[in-house]
């Protein structure tokens, strides 16, 4: 297998840049990234439609990987419940290491090739739900392990990397490789592969919490609202639904608690 995400950048001596220099080239670099996710819409519609099938079922969406990869998928994880109002532990992010992995690194954790399927089981995982493991090599063992074993269990597998032909794309029941090609620094997988990865979670996720009806037109209607920025932003939501002014928009809000809640609320009671 070759290893472009190990492949020497396309710069040296960048030590020797002037500061625009290095944010110009990096730029430069990052600008691929789209391109080259682009590139795999088709697989990450594939794999959409088949996770969508269980999730509309009660499955639930698994997120694995280590290091950058791992925090990436908690990042994404996390934010659903908040964005979308779903229950936490539908979508799940599990990190080699555990949480302490999340803010440092936990020396070879992601080596571990058994500890990813015991990290699984203790959510209780069963055939309904989907698993996705995501690294940017492709050959982390703790991820492969898990797929490994979640494939056997008849559990729907998916695989985010950015090396063609890896472990982890010839294993998934959908490989989804968006390749960007060397990086900045050689091997600093959290740069563009990073992003590349960010992409196709958020494509995931939002299109899953879309097809799931967590949208309506383009509104957050379930978010919560756990600040004042976001009741702030869904009272102008009810308002400019429901034609209304502000001051009632908020009343309505503070009273049923969610903007979808708050319009049906209302169309209710001026049928």
């Amino acid at each position: 297998m070759k290893r472009i995400t190990e492949s020497s950048s396309n710069y040296n001596d960048l030590e020797k840049m002037a500061t625009s220099s290095l944010l110009q080239n990096i730029n430069r670099e990052d600008q691929s990234v789209p391109l080259a996710v682009e590139k795999e819409i088709p697989a990450i519609e594939a794999f959409v439609e088949a996770c969508y099938q269980r999730m509309k079922n009660g499955g639930r969406l698994f997120y694995m990987g280590a290091g950058t990869s791992g925090r990436l998928g908690i990042v994404d994880a996390s934010e659903c419940p908040p964005t979308f109002g779903i229950e936490h532990g539908i979508v799940v992010g599990i990190i080699a290491g555990g949480d302490t992995a999340i803010r440092r690194a936990v020396e070879f954790a992601e080596d571990d090739r058994e500890q990813g399927w015991k990290d699984l089981w203790e959510y209780n995982i069963n055939v309904n739900d989907t698993v996705v493991g995501i690294a940017a090599s492709g050959t982390t063992p703790y991820v492969l392990g898990a797929l490994e074993k979640a494939k056997s269990e008849g559990i729907l597998t998916g695989g985010i990397s950015c090396n063609p032909d890896s472990p982890i794309a010839n294993l998934a029941d959908f490989p989804m490789t968006p390749v960007v090609g060397p990086e900045f620094v050689t091997g600093s997988t959290r740069m563009k592969s990073g992003t590349a990865q960010k992409l196709v979670l958020n494509m995931i996720s939002t299109s899953l919490m879309i097809k799931l009806g967590r949208v309506k037109g383009n509104k957050m209607v379930d978010m919560q609202l756990s600040n004042n920025k976001l009741v702030d932003r869904g009272t102008r939501m009810v308002a400019d639904e429901l034609k209304i002014d502000y001051d009632l928009a908020a009343e309505l809000l503070q009273k049923n608690g969610s903007v979808r809640k708050a319009v049906d609320c209302y169309k209710s009671l001026n049928k």
